[in-house]
C-alpha cells in the first residue's frame, strides 16, 4: 500500500492525466482506461489505489466534456439519466467487490474487457445509425445537426434490454476497475442500440461522472484515495479534456472508432504482459 507521494510521481501522474484526458475527451471514456495502466504498470501504484485516483479523474473529465458548449446539443439527457440510474446501481456493487478481489484478478478482468470492447468497436467501425429526417425518434431518441456535414442526424434507442444490461455491467466494472463505464457503454450503444458515435460518447461522458462519484466515495471511505496524487492527475486530465474535445469535433466517427479499438487492445496487451506472478 502506497502511503507517501513524491513530487516526481505527482508530475508523472499529471502528464499521464493530460494524455488520458485527451483520449477520454475524444472518446467519452473518462480517461480511466488509459490512466489505470499508467499508474499500475508505469508508476508502481497498487491497483486499488490507482482505481481510486482514476475515478476522481473520471469525474473531472465528465465535468469538462458535459460543460462544453459544443457537446451540449449531442447529450441525450433523457436517455442518459435513465441509463445512469442502472449504471449507478452497478457501481455500488463494483465498489464493494473491488475491495475483496486480488490485484491479479482485477488486472485480468481489465484486460479481457478491453479486448472485447476493442473487437466490437473495430468490427462495427463503418456502422451508421442515422434514420430519415422525418423518422420517429421514440421516447429515448433525438436529433442533432452534424457539425462537419451540416446535416440533420435522427436516431432512436433500440434494443432497450441490451442498453439496460450493459449499463449495469458497465457500472459494476467501472467502479471495480476505475474505467468510468464509457469504455463499455459507448461501443455497445453505437454498435447495437442505434446511437451515433458522437451522441454515445458525449452522453457517456455526462453519465460517467455520476457513476465514478458513487465508486470514489467507497474508496475514499476505505482510505484508498491518495489526495495529492489524485489532484495532480485531475489537473492533467482537465487540460487534456479540452484538447480532446477540439479533436473530437474535427475527426470523423470512423477514425475515432478505429483509434479507440487500437488503444484498447494495446492497453490490454500491456496489462497482461506485466501481470504479477
Amino acid at each position: 500500500m502506497l502511503t507517501t507521494v513524491s513530487f516526481s510521481l505527482m508530475a508523472l501522474a499529471a502528464v499521464g492525466g493530460v494524455v488520458a484526458g485527451t483520449l477520454g475527451g475524444m472518446l467519452g471514456l473518462g480517461g480511466g482506461v488509459f490512466l489505470v495502466p499508467l499508474l499500475v504498470q508505469g508508476l508502481g501504484v497498487p491497483m486499488p489505489q490507482a482505481v481510486a485516483v482514476s475515478l476522481t479523474t473520471v469525474i473531472a473529465t465528465s465535468n469538462a466534456v458535459s460543460g462544453a458548449a459544443g457537446s451540449r446539443p449531442l447529450i441525450n439527457l433523457r436517455m442518459g439519466l435513465m441509463l445512469e440510474l442502472i449504471t449507478a446501481a452497478g457501481g455500488l456493487l463494483g465498489g464493494v467487490a473491488a475491495t475483496l478481489l486480488p490485484q491479479r484478478t482485477l488486472m485480468i478482468t481489465f484486460s479481457v474487457v478491453m479486448t472485447l470492447m476493442s473487437l466490437i468497436t473495430f468490427l462495427r467501425r463503418d456502422h451508421q445509425n442515422a434514420l430519415p429526417e422525418d423518422a420517429d425518434t421514440g421516447p429515448w431518441g433525438g436529433r442533432y445537426t452534424d457539425a462537419q456535414t451540416g446535416r440533420l442526424v435522427v436516431y432512436r434507442l433500440e434494443r432497450m434490454p441490451v442498453a439496460i444490461g450493459t449499463s449495469f455491467v458497465a457500472g459494476t466494472l467501472s467502479t471495480l476497475l476505475g474505467l468510468g463505464g464509457g469504455v463499455i457503454k459507448v461501443p455497445v450503444l453505437n454498435a447495437w442500440c442505434g446511437i451515433p458515435m458522437r451522441v454515445a460518447s458525449t452522453t457517456s461522458a455526462f453519465m460517467i461522472g455520476v457513476t465514478a462519484t458513487s465508486g470514489a466515495l467507497i474508496y475514499f471511505g476505505r482510505g484508498l484515495l491518495l489526495p495529492t496524487l489524485a489532484a495532480a492527475a485531475v489537473l492533467g486530465v482537465r487540460v487534456g479534456s479540452l484538447i480532446g474535445l477540439r479533436l473530437a469535433r474535427i475527426w470523423p466517427p470512423r477514425r475515432l472508432k478505429v483509434m479507440l479499438a487500437i488503444v484498447l487492445v494495446l492497453v490490454a496487451a500491456v496489462m497482461i504482459a506485466r501481470l504479477p506472478q
